[in-house]
């Protein structure tokens, strides 16, 4: 007989303004307490752009999820996940993550932007569309065409300052408020340092590395946790 059991999801905000409004909220699980197989329904129940579950806190090992699919590597969940086990104790000043798509690493600046540098190759492969001005973005109800299931539309506002929205059907969102994984993959097509106004509030930095790398960081806040009915791991 399968086991069920109560769960504690820790709930955060990833990329907020400066006075810890707006942000994406992040669902936050050891990885230890929910079996493997139940963890697609457990983050399409919680119903988050996105859910994390943290395989291993010592190595960074961890698996990220939407409500409908199973993300190799993404931007505001490993912001998220580094921004707790940054504030662990003993905690080192330059973090390692591992998910499936490869080697992040984390760390926290002196305005407590936690970022994260990751590789390009294995994010999500956001067709990115760029409009005339601020207003066509504001102006937007969706994706301009209907094959547009997973798509980045963005203007400048000004040099290096971005107006950005994401929608994002394919993984059963339907407007993400904050995408990190979109923001390294514009400020890798514009080769600058850029500054992302997303969703509703939320405020988003990024920076080119090399070729096949690029930073994304933000602040982060806690809210209050949730809980649910989880599928304990078989023995």
């Amino acid at each position: 007989m399968t086991d069920h059991h109560e769960t504690a999801v820790r709930v955060l905000r990833v990329f907020t303004d400066e006075t810890g409004r707006h942000g994406n909220a992040l669902g936050v699980i050891d990885g230890a307490l929910v079996d493997q197989d139940d963890r697609q329904r457990v983050a399409h129940e919680l119903g988050f752009s996105e859910t994390i579950f943290i395989d291993d806190y010592a190595t960074g090992e961890l698996r990220v999820f939407t409500p409908a699919a199973e993300l190799p590597l993404a931007g505001h969940p490993l912001v998220g996940a580094a921004w707790l086990l940054l504030g662990e104790p003993a905690a080192p000043t330059v973090l390692e993550l591992r998910p499936p798509g490869g080697l992040v690493r984390s760390w926290a600046d002196a305005n407590d932007r936690t970022w994260i540098e990751a590789p390009l190759g294995t994010l999500p492969d956001w067709t990115l569309v760029q409009l005339g001005s601020p207003a066509a973005i504001e102006g937007l109800s969706g994706p301009l065409q209907p094959d547009h299931d997973h798509v980045v539309c963005w203007a400048f506002i000004e040099t290096g300052v971005l107006r950005v929205r994401c929608f994002a059907p394919r993984f059963g969102i339907a407007e993400d408020e904050a995408t990190g994984s979109a923001a390294l993959l514009l400020t890798a097509l514009l080769e600058q340092p850029i500054e992302i106004r997303q969703g509703k509030g939320s405020l988003l930095c990024a920076r080119p590395v090399d070729a096949s790398r690029a930073a994304v960081g933000g602040l982060v806040v806690e809210d209050e946790p949730l809980h649910l009915v989880a599928q304990s791991p078989a023995d």
